[in-house]
């Protein structure tokens, strides 16, 4: 990451995951996050290979509901084989961000929050949540080299 954000500034990973983008919610999640005051510093949109979907959830190997995410990330469940990608920059941007998002759970988010609207938890305990968004700087460090090459964040 360049040296171009400021002392206090942050950088987040964020995914709008397949069920979001199949329910047509891009648009009021974007609007949700724009709340947030942060800087859109990159965006794509990718269609996720098992290889990124594994790399992504790696700390996830070996619960029972570990096939389901991958295929979920995948968008193989809701036939919407693609994710769209950002990294948001400012002040405090990891807690910004999940403060809107809410609970990974839907069931535990709040109601006004992004997963409290329009999450659920299938038959199968998959969380489709609609979105993610790093839980701490580690990892988003760890997110955004997975998703993003260097050229494609732009201060």
């Amino acid at each position: 990451m360049s040296n171009k954000k400021g002392l206090s500034d942050q950088q987040t990973l964020v995914l709008i995951k397949p069920d979001g983008l199949k329910k047509s919610l891009t648009g009021n999640i974007l609007t949700r996050l724009s709340e947030t005051k942060l800087n859109i510093v990159g965006t794509r949109v990718v269609k996720v290979s098992r290889k990124l979907a594994e790399e992504h959830y790696k700390h996830l190997k070996g619960k029972p509901f570990y096939p389901e995410l991958i295929k979920y990330l995948q968008g193989k469940i809701h036939k919407k084989e693609k994710i769209l990608a950002l990294v948001y920059q400012g002040k405090n941007a990891i807690k910004k961000v999940r403060q809107i998002a809410g609970a990974t759970n839907p069931e535990e988010a709040g109601p006004t929050t992004i997963r409290g609207s329009y999450g659920r938890i299938t038959t199968k305990g998959v969380y489709e949540n609609v979105i993610h968004a790093s839980s701490n700087e580690e990892e988003a460090k760890r997110e955004i080299k997975l998703w993003f090459k260097p050229n494609e964040i732009i201060y």
